[in-house]
C-alpha cells in the first residue's frame, strides 16, 4: 500500500499550513477571506459526500475533494490557534491535528497516488458495480468489495453507493467476484467463484439495495 507516501504528503501539507499560519498577517485580507470560505465549503462538501453516499463518478476528483477537505480542516484549526488565549488554543490545535494521521483518515487519501481505477461494470437501469481489492497487512488477510452504485440519468457524472458486498480470499477468488440483479426484486446477488483448489461452485451473498 502507499501509506508511507500518503503520510509524507500529509506531513508536507501540514507543514505548508503551519507556514501559512506564521505568515497569515502578510496575506491580503481578500485572500484570507477566500481561503476560509473555500475551506468551509470543501469540508461541508466532503461531509455531504460521506453522509449521503453520493460522489462523482471520477475517483480522482473524489479523492481530491477529500484532500482539499483535509487542507481546509487544517487551515481552520491553525486559524483557531491564532486566537486568544494562545496557551489554550495552540495546544488544542495540536491535539485536533493528531487524529489526521490515523489509518481511518489516511486510507481514503491513498488513491491519489495509485494508478488506474476499478473498472465500472454496468448492470441494469443505471446501476453499475466496481470490484475494489483490499488487504489487512497486519493480519495478512486479503479480499475484495463489490460496490454497487446508482447513476441518475439526469446527472450521469454523479453516483450513489447503494451496497457493499465483501468477499474474502479465504472463501473464494474475491478479485473475480461480480454482481447481478435478481429479477422482480430489489436485491442484488454478489457471486464469487471458488478457487481451483476448492470444489466447483461459487460463494454467493444476497443483499438488498439500501
Amino acid at each position: 500500500m502507499d501509506i508511507p507516501i500518503t503520510t509524507a504528503a500529509l506531513v508536507l501539507l501540514t507543514a505548508a499550513m503551519i507556514l501559512l499560519r506564521i505568515f497569515w498577517l502578510r496575506v491580503s485580507p481578500r485572500l484570507r477571506f477566500s481561503l476560509i470560505c473555500a475551506s468551509i465549503v470543501m469540508i461541508i462538501l466532503h461531509v455531504l459526500f460521506e453522509v449521503t453516499k453520493w460522489s462523482t463518478t471520477s475517483d480522482l476528483l473524489n479523492v481530491l475533494v477529500t484532500w482539499l477537505a483535509i487542507a481546509g480542516y487544517e487551515l481552520l484549526v491553525l486559524f483557531f490557534s491564532r486566537l486568544s488565549p494562545r496557551w489554550l488554543t495552540i495546544p488544542s490545535a495540536a491535539i485536533l491535528l493528531i487524529p489526521l494521521f490515523a489509518s481511518s483518515i489516511l486510507l481514503p487519501l491513498v488513491p491519489l497516488f495509485q494508478s488506474g481505477s476499478p473498472k465500472k461494470v454496468p448492470i441494469d437501469n443505471h446501476f453499475f458495480y466496481e470490484v475494489r481489492p483490499w488487504g489487512n497487512t497486519g493480519g495478512g488477510n486479503t479480499g475484495a468489495d463489490v460496490l454497487i452504485y446508482y447513476r441518475p440519468p439526469f446527472a450521469p457524472f454523479l453516483r450513489r453507493r447503494l451496497q457493499t458486498i465483501p468477499f474474502n480470499n479465504q472463501e473464494c477468488n474475491a478479485n473475480a467476484a461480480f454482481a447481478i440483479p435478481l429479477p422482480a426484486t430489489k436485491n442484488f446477488l454478489g457471486r464469487c467463484p471458488h478457487w481451483p483448489t476448492q470444489p466447483p461452485g461459487t460463494f454467493d451473498k444476497v443483499l438488498p439495495l439500501r
